[in-house]
């Protein structure tokens, strides 16, 4: 036996051991699947949780940076760790995230979601997260949260949408694109984990360095916007939009393509080709865990390799699917 044949024989064993890479991509197709055959209704709802979610790291970000006593390196570092609360509540309570979801596309890359699913799915939910946000923005204003800190925090949430109404559209389309490609690699390792603390772990340190380094959210910038108009910004719709349609699309590019897209070319297709690397069998996966990144599954998912899915598609076990092994 080769060094390269025990290691894929180890990796496949039970254990308390992260998934190797090749493994994460077969669970992300399932992930995906299940979030496409999601109720309407538990959509929405699992999408406006996901808003108010986002909404609770972005309150906790604008805290830390009412602080003028922080330095720079400090208030950005301290403040993305404090942000990214809101995608461990995602992540571990359950939601559905429109920039999470951009990871669709490597399931409806590989023909195992049709195109209509996946519109439906980043539709439904980027609606969702919108109405969560602006909910919990409103909630927050009515708390009198923004006169904490002698009013500071309130300065310090006008200040924020201001600078993000202002910023170049070009400037905030690469913003966002780098900001999703963070996002969704965090995603994408907390496939990796075993147990929430190892989900947590992955978590945070992708999400402090997107908020540190200044990059852009198409969700929690609603969030940050609602909040500013309600206290009195003068921003409009026009202002608004200058900064949302770009970043926008670029969260669209950084997590469809330059994660989902690359995933799908280095093991999905791979295997397709036959590729040693790429194709050889992982792990069954018999079900969605409830605590998966970004939303909880709807009933159960089989391999994707073989022997049937559950009762998602009414393959019975031990046939073949035929739809991924004509």
């Amino acid at each position: 036996m080769t060094d390269d044949e025990a290691g894929v024989r180890k990796s496949h064993e039970p254990g308390i051991d992260a998934y190797a890479p090749r493994e994460i991509a077969a669970r992300v197709q399932g992930w995906c699947v299940a979030k496409a055959q999601l109720p309407l209704l538990s959509l929405a709802m699992l999408g406006v949780l996901a808003g108010a979610f986002i909404g609770f790291g972005a309150l906790a970000y604008t805290v830390v940076a009412s602080d003028a006593s922080l330095g720079f390196a400090a208030s950005r570092l301290i403040g993305g760790l404090a942000f990214s609360l809101g995608l461990v509540l995602v992540t571990v309570a359950g939601g559905e995230l429109f920039t999470g979801n951009n990871m669709l596309v490597m399931a409806w890359a590989d023909g195992h979601i049709d195109t209509r699913a996946v519109l439906r799915n980043w539709a439904v939910v980027a609606a969702a997260n919108l109405v969560g946000c602006v909910g919990m923005a409103i909630l927050v204003w009515l708390s009198g949260h923004l006169a904490l800190n002698d009013g500071q925090v309130g300065h310090a949430a006008l200040r924020i949408a201001v600078a993000k109404a202002q910023l170049p559209a070009g400037q905030a389309f690469i913003r966002g694109v780098l900001c999703n490609a963070l996002v969704c690699l965090a995603v994408w390792m907390g496939m990796a984990g075993r147990s929430v603390v190892d989900k947590v772990t992955t978590i945070v340190l992708p999400v402090t360095v997107f908020v540190a380094a200044g990059f852009e959210h198409s969700i929690a910038n609603l969030y940050f916007f609602a909040l500013a108009i309600l206290a009195g910004a003068p921003l409009g719709l026009a202002d608004v939009m200058h900064n949302l349609l770009p970043v926008l699309a670029g969260n669209l590019v950084g997590g469809s393509v330059f994660v989902g897209g690359v995933y799908f070319i280095v093991y999905a297709r791979a295997a397709r080709r036959g590729s040693t690397f790429a194709s050889t069998p992982g792990p069954k996966i018999r079900s969605i865990p409830r605590t998966m990144p970004f939303g909880p599954a709807r009933g159960s998912m089989e391999c994707l390799h073989c022997e049937g899915t559950g009762d998602d598609d009414g393959i019975q076990p031990g046939n073949r699917h035929p739809a991924r092994h004509p």
